[in-house]
């Protein structure tokens, strides 16, 4: 029996060594698919790094996704020597959510998720505390309470990726998870985990960084969502925000505003991957 055509939007990301003829090859291959192009996105770096990125959505019709990619791998890819990755509309991604006891981030990602913002399903949401576990619940989402301390950290740790194993998580979020993760655990989700902190780092790191930052004086606060490395908090960053401050702004003053832009710059970020916006190239992002 013949697959019936089965009408989708595919986004491509592609990477590869700047040259005449990228855009023209992709092109044309999806053309005499009898594809639409409904966007593309490109961007070269400056001649001595010699690199091309582009993003492209395209509206197809799909009899086989695996025979599409191979073709496209033997007669665009492997000549223009890409590194790339298709993503499919019908293909509804997975987000898990780690949080400890803050609610803000957490607070801001379901109330995106619920209003349709966040295209996404989010089969469980994990946290340290049991502080949130009624608004997640109440919105029918699976809470895993997993208490860490020095004692059991391995063996927590574990328990959390067995969730997300179970689940067929495809990223996870920190939605102020105030845990490190192992080099195990985000060995296994490279590109994959999200993580949002405040801008101060690493002048200021610690357990009262806007009291530290206060007493400096600072004049600017902002905060960063990046993808988790194994260097804390230096892995590539996908968004960022500030918000400028004065000697008017008191400690709780800086702490609401600070809370703002991590719901803010958090929720840009996962929108970002989640619509296939991002492509990593070393411990840089292009966003497009």
């Amino acid at each position: 029996m013949q697959n019936t055509p089965v009408q989708t939007i595919a986004c491509l990301l592609i990477c590869c060594p700047d040259r005449p003829g990228i855009v023209a090859g992709v092109s044309v291959f999806f053309f005499q698919l009898g594809a639409n192009i409904l966007d593309a996105s490109q961007h070269s770096t400056d001649p001595r790094e010699g690199l091309f990125f582009m993003r492209m959505e395209i509206q197809l019709d799909i009899t086989d996704k695996a025979g599409l990619e191979q073709s496209f791998q033997e007669k665009v890819a492997t000549p223009l020597a890409m590194e790339w990755q298709i993503h499919y509309s019908d293909q509804r991604k997975k987000m898990a959510i780690m949080v400890s006891s803050y609610d803000h981030c957490l607070m801001e990602l379901l109330w995106r998720w619920r209003n349709g913002e966040l295209a996404v399903d989010i089969p469980v949401v994990i946290s340290n505390h049991t502080k949130l576990e009624k608004e997640c619940t109440s919105l029918g989402l699976p809470f895993h309470y997993l208490p860490v301390d020095a004692g059991n950290k391995a063996a927590q740790e574990q328990a959390a990726i067995d969730l997300l194993q179970q689940h067929d998580v495809d990223f996870t979020v920190l939605a102020r998870y105030m845990q490190i993760l192992s080099p195990r655990f985000v060995g296994q989700y490279p590109q994959r985990i999200i993580n949002i902190h405040h801008s101060f780092l690493p002048a200021f790191a610690g357990a009262r960084p806007y009291l530290n930052a206060y007493t400096r004086g600072v004049k600017l606060i902002g905060a960063t969502a990046h993808y988790v490395t194994n260097e804390l908090d230096e892995g590539p960053i996908i968004e960022q925000d500030v918000a400028r401050v004065s000697h008017k702004h008191a400690v709780d003053d800086l702490v609401m505003l600070g809370r703002d832009i991590e719901r803010q710059v958090l929720t840009r970020a996962v929108k970002a991957h989640i619509d296939n916006r991002v492509i990593v190239h070393g411990n840089k992002t292009i966003v497009f």
